[in-house]
Parts: structure tokens; sequence; C-alpha cells
């Protein structure tokens, strides 16, 4: 499952420039017993199955045999709700990062409480396991890597860099069937054409989620265009307001 999406595109180019290394162990290969068990029925009766503790304490072992400072994280629905900031965090982390992928019904609690640094959520939603979860966050954090990407100032200006949602973005031809791109955009004036990805940086967030305008990372001139925005009628609205008018529709 990793080495597919991994043997791709950016991430197969930073791992063969040696700007990301990702190591794939199987719990199996921790096992004593002749049919490799790694889960077993939950004790206090219920469906599915549960992974053991053991096999995941004896690989976390032999993974940090070498001495190195790692970071071990657990993929799972109790965690930290994923964000860019935390993506930044950990691209800035000098420690190696361990993901323990869950499966099953889930994993033996013990190991949640002793045996993990953080658990991470990417979402509320249920996956079969914790592979793709893992694969999102190793995407994020390697972009953030120096080199990765070709243009350096990529990441910088994606959607939640600031806190805010990324302006749109035009290419050839400059016009389609009747629909043009913005003439500021042509126009050749830079300082034009960052004011007005900024103010529909802003616009988009306030239109989809205002609720990251308050956590967003504004400068005086991006709260003069947030200003603009709402006196001409662009209206921040709670999560709860938005559910409300979602329901009556």
């Amino acid at each position: 499952m990793f080495s597919g999406y991994l043997g791709e595109s950016i991430l197969k180019r930073a791992i063969q420039k040696g700007l990301l290394e990702v190591k794939f162990f199987n719990l199996r290969d921790f096992t004593s017993d002749k049919h490799r068990t790694v889960d077993d029925y939950p004790f206090g009766g219920g469906s599915g199955m549960v992974m053991k503790i053991e096999p995941i304490y004896d690989a976390l072992n032999s993974i940090k045999a070498d001495g190195q400072d790692r970071l071990t994280i657990l993929m799972g629905p109790q965690g930290k709700p994923y964000t860019q900031r935390m993506a930044e965090s950990l691209a800035q982390d000098p420690r190696r990062i361990v993901f323990i992928c869950g499966r099953y019904e889930g994993i033996d609690d013990r190991v949640r409480q002793s045996l993990v640094d953080e658990e991470i959520s990417i979402g509320d939603y249920v996956l079969t396991g914790g592979e793709l979860a893992a694969l999102v966050i190793i995407d994020s954090i390697a972009r953030l890597v120096p080199g990765v990407l070709g243009d350096e100032g990529s990441a910088k200006e994606e959607s939640f860099s600031w806190g805010l949602l990324d302006y749109p973005h035009y290419t050839r031809p400059p016009e389609f069937m009747g629909m043009k791109v913005p003439d500021v955009l042509l126009s050749g004036n830079h300082k034009e054409i960052w004011r007005s990805r900024r103010r529909e940086a802003i616009r988009q967030t306030l239109l989809k989620r205002p609720d990251l305008i308050e956590k967003a990372f504004l400068s005086s001139e991006d709260t003069a265009i947030l200003n603009e925005l709402c006196s001409d009628g662009y209206v921040v609205k709670s999560r709860e307001e938005e559910d409300e008018s979602d329901t009556s529709s």
C-alpha cells in the first residue's frame, strides 16, 4: 500500500534524492507463534478483532534499538485533528517519526496509554486501516522539506499555509468558451496581482470556511481587505448558523 503511492511523482523523486526516507515494518515479523498472530478477540465480547500489544511493543523496541530519537504516532479516531500547523511542526521536528497503523476493530488501548507520544486523526470518518491516514501525513510533511517541491514558494502559498484557503489559479488559454482569466493577472502589475490574489483567498475563505478566519494570520492589509469584503455583504457565519441554513434548505 505504501510503496505504490511513495513510488510515484514528487515523493518518489524526494526518496531518490535522499530528502525523504520511509521504511516499512510488518508486525507479523514480530510475532512468536506459528500463525504469526497480530490480533485476537476483545475481552468483554463484541464484534471484530483487536490488534495485540506484544507485536507492536516488540516492533518498537526493534526499531528504536539504534538509539535514534523518535516520535511515535498512533493513527486513531480519538487523536488530535490533523492540521497544516501540525504538518509544519512535524516537518521541523528533528526526530524520526514512527507511525502505528491500526486495523480491524482497533488496537489494544495499552498501546495508546504507554507506547506512543501522540495520537492523530485526519478526520471524523472511519477507514479500513491507518495506512491511508499515515500516507496523508507523510505527504503533507514531505512537501514542507526543503528541496522536495520544485518551487519552494509553492508550499508557503498553498491553502491553509496562512490559515486561509488558496486563491484561484489560472493558466493558458486566457479565454475558454467565453470564460476569461481576470484582467489583473495579465496586467504584469505584481503588486496588484498580489493584492487581488490575497483578496480572493480571503473571499474564498469567508464564503466556504468562515470558521478559519478567526485563526488566520492576517496582516493590517489583510484586515482592511476583510473589512472591505464584509462591507460589501460577505457575512461571516458561525458553524451553527451554517448548519441551520443547510437544514432549512
